[in-house]
C-alpha cells in the first residue's frame, strides 16, 4: 500500500504572532481545521497534529502532544514521524506547518503525486512546505533534526525532487496577526 499520510506541524507558541497559531480563527476556520482539511481533501490519510503550546480537539486527526514543544520544531518533527511509523502503515508522509493559510488541496495532490522518496513544494521556485519524504527517511530525518530546524538540513544532503505548486497555492506563513 502506498498511503500517504499527512503531518501538521502545529505546536509552537506563535511568539512573533503572539498566541499558539493552531486555534487561530482566519475566514471563519481555525488553522489547525483548515490545514487537516487540506491534507484530507488533497489525499492523505491519516492525518496527525502534533500540539504543544495549545492543546484541544482536532476533528478528522489524530492528536499527539509533543511536552518538548519549548524546545523547537525538530522535538515536533521528531515526536510527528516516531507516532506516524508506530500508527500507520502508511508509506509516505507529507507534513506541513499548521501556519500556511494559502496552502490548497490541489497543492497537496500535486505533490503527494511525486514519485520520489523526497519532495519539496516549491512557491514561483522557492522551497515551502509541505513536504514529502518516504518512509524509509523517518527515522534518519527524525536523528539528523535539532532545536528550532526542521528537515532542511537532512534534505539539502539528499537528492530531492521539487514539485513547483504556486500556481495553485500560496506558501506565505502567517506570522503576525
Amino acid at each position: 500500500m502506498n498511503e500517504t499520510a499527512g503531518l501538521v506541524l502545529a505546536a509552537g507558541a506563535g511568539r512573533r504572532f503572539g498566541t499558539p497559531k493552531a486555534p487561530v480563527v482566519v475566514d471563519g476556520e481555525r488553522l489547525v481545521d483548515r490545514a487537516v482539511r487540506v491534507l484530507r481533501e488533497g489525499g492523505c490519510r491519516p492525518v496527525l497534529v502534533v500540539l504543544g503550546a495549545w492543546i484541544g480537539g482536532v476533528p478528522d486527526a489524530e492528536v499527539i502532544v509533543n511536552d518538548d514543544w519549548q524546545s523547537g520544531m525538530a522535538s515536533s518533527l521528531r515526536i510527528g514521524l516516531t507516532e506516524m511509523a508506530q500508527l500507520t502503515d502508511a508509506q509516505r508522509a507529507l507534513v506541513t506547518l499548521v501556519d500556511l493559510p494559502g496552502l490548497t488541496a490541489a497543492a497537496v495532490e500535486r505533490l503527494a503525486a511525486s514519485s520520489d522518496d523526497l519532495a519539496v513544494a516549491t512557491y514561483s521556485g522557492d522551497r515551502g512546505h509541505p513536504v514529502l519524504m518516504s518512509r524509509e527517511h523517518w527515522a534518519s530525518v527524525a536523528e539528523s533534526v535539532s532545536g528550532d530546524q526542521g528537515a532542511r538540513r537532512y534534505l539539502q544532503s539528499h537528492s530531492v525532487s521539487l514539485v513547483e505548486v504556486g500556481d495553485v497555492a500560496s506558501g506565505a506563513d502567517l506570522d503576525e496577526p
